[in-house]
């Protein structure tokens, strides 16, 4: 049992497989540690999140070291059936890499019983163990950019279906019409960890199936005089955001929420909300919308002018954090930032949003959480005055903001990969300057670097949890830091992950700047003493 680092906030187990990964996860749900938030398992890790001011990570690993492993996990009383259709386009592929012909492999995979030994990489993408150990085939040396949802494919040990159309290097051998993940379901993933499942050819089991069609959603009318501002311009899609929805690793989700919670939590501050009532996340300006009522609101983060333009043409100017009152018919439009990416638009009273899996965050990459807002959306406003304060005229910015151009510092906690790297490797990382590109995203910031990172070797890692501020290194060797709707598990190394007080100012970094990593210490494993 090694003891790795991935934050100031996440450590990472490694184990010797996956039983005792499952039977340490099963011991910690069992017989908790207080302190402890959050656990993410994966082949033979686990990555537990924890609260520094009530446990070590010294602590954490000496009070994890004496459990006990050796426990099999009961098999759950739960099976689920998958028909296939075995039309994938790597049938042939995983037939010549088993020496089996490929009604031989459709018959295997078709008689194995899986277990789902944890979720990840996607909502509702389960990894599922247990089948014909013949049928153990390794990952595509080239992924493909776009894998339908539905589709039925194997990798290593493990067989899973993609809930949804995404990048990956799994197998394909089939595809099924069942929908893996539905947020209108409860609980939304088909697949939970410890389900049994079996697979059925629909070709030869003369079985019939009925696929059940989504509830339809009944859209109540506003009325036209209900408060709202209806958006006039977005050239980017602004996303609704909080400080994010935890609790739903085990269906494969992820916390996303606000890059930037120090200005988010400003923005609702200024207006005078309660904390963590929703605000619009607006990425580089040039949104504008129409108000119907008398209202206040707040923009914090990045350094957008604001223009308010009445009914008689008259126009005001007002900078970020400070309130601004708005009467009917006003227009308001936010401008390009001079510095920064990331701005907060908050109303008093809040936004009328309807809360996905207990968050209104918009995960981006795993399409949970409110709709984005574009041109033409009319957002309904609470008007609630529970729980109200006084506005705030005392806010400001908690650091500089980086713009295009600078080179910004960020601190960087190594591990739990950094040994996967030669010492080149290590030093390139932190003597280099990192260009952010045009990439770039909510799931995680590009860079590129004049030299790629160096490893030891290829080997192929097996999935295990990723964080928030993650660096890690595909075969490219230029890095990607993984932002708030980063995949919950990944399959490359991580060398390092940027400090938590550091993830704001991230998530700010505009294209076009410049990273430099500064390692707050050296690469070493947690020692497991009190």
């Amino acid at each position: 049992m090694r003891f790795l680092p991935v934050s100031l906030t996440t450590v990472l187990v490694e184990l010797a497989d996956l039983d005792e990964t499952l039977a340490l996860f099963a011991s910690l749900q069992a017989d908790t540690i207080d302190g402890v938030e959050e656990m993410v398992p994966a082949a033979r890790t686990l990555m537990i999140r924890f609260r520094p001011e009530k446990v070590s990570s010294t602590e954490l690993a000496a009070r994890i070291a004496t459990r006990d492993l050796s426990a099999k996990i009961a098999p759950s009383e739960h099976l689920v059936e998958i028909p296939v259709r075995y039309d994938g386009e790597d049938l042939g592929d995983v037939a010549e890499l088993t020496g089996l012909s490929v009604e031989e492999v459709i018959r295997r995979h078709a008689e194995s019983e899986f277990t789902v030994a944890f979720c990840g990489f996607a909502p509702g993408f389960g990894y599922l163990v247990g089948g014909d150990t013949a049928l153990h085939v390794p990952r595509r040396k080239s992924p493909r950019t776009r894998i339908p949802a539905g589709s039925v494919a194997l990798a290593g040990a493990f067989s899973g279906v993609y809930p949804q159309a995404s990048p990956g290097g799994w197998q394909i051998i089939g595809t099924t019409p069942v929908k893996m993940w539905d947020i209108d379901r409860d609980p939304g993933a088909l697949f939970q960890p410890g389900y049994r499942v079996r697979f059925f050819d629909m070709a030869t089991s003369g079985r019939t199936i009925s696929i059940p069609q989504p509830a339809a959603r009944v859209e109540q009318a506003a009325s036209p005089d209900a408060p709202r501002f209806k958006v006039l311009a977005a050239p980017m899609p602004a996303v609704f955001q909080d400080l994010g929805r935890f609790g739903q690793t085990g269906q494969g989700v992820s916390a996303s929420g606000a890059l930037d919670r120090g200005a988010f939590n400003a923005a609702n501050r200024i207006v005078g909300n309660p904390a963590n009532r929703p605000a619009l996340e607006i990425t580089l300006g040039g949104f504008s919308f129409e108000s119907n009522v008398r209202a206040v609101i707040g923009l914090a983060g990045a350094s957008c002018p604001v223009t308010v333009l009445d009914c008689a043409g008259r126009s005001r100017e007002f900078l970020t954090y400070q309130p601004i009152a708005l009467e009917p018919g006003d227009v308001v439009t936010i401008g390009h930032p001079k510095s920064g990416m990331r701005s907060y638009l908050t109303v008093r009273g809040g936004f009328e949003v309807a809360p996905v899996l207990g968050s209104a965050a918009t995960d981006t990459l795993a399409v949970v959480g409110p709709e984005p807002v574009t041109a033409g959306t009319v957002l309904a406003l609470n008007g609630s005055k529970d729980e109200l304060a006084s506005v705030s005229i005392d806010e400001a910015p908690a650091f500089d903001l980086p713009a295009a151009g600078d080179v910004v510092t960020l601190d960087v906690v190594l591990g739990p990969r950094t040994d996967w790297f030669t010492q080149k490797g290590l030093e390139t990382l932190t003597a280099q300057l990192w260009q952010v590109t045009p990439q770039s995203s909510r799931v995680g910031i590009r860079l590129a670097g004049d030299v790629p990172l160096e490893r030891k070797d290829s080997a192929e890692l097996p999935s295990e949890g990723t964080a928030t501020g993650a660096i890690q290194v595909p075969h490219s060797g230029q890095p990607v830091l993984f932002l708030a709707d980063h995949p919950l598990t990944g399959g490359y190394p991580v060398i390092g992950a940027v400090a938590e007080y550091h993830l704001d100012l991230a998530g700010q970094i505009p294209i076009n700047a410049k990273i430099r990593f500064r390692p707050i210490g050296p690469f070493a494993e947690i020692a497991a003493t009190r």
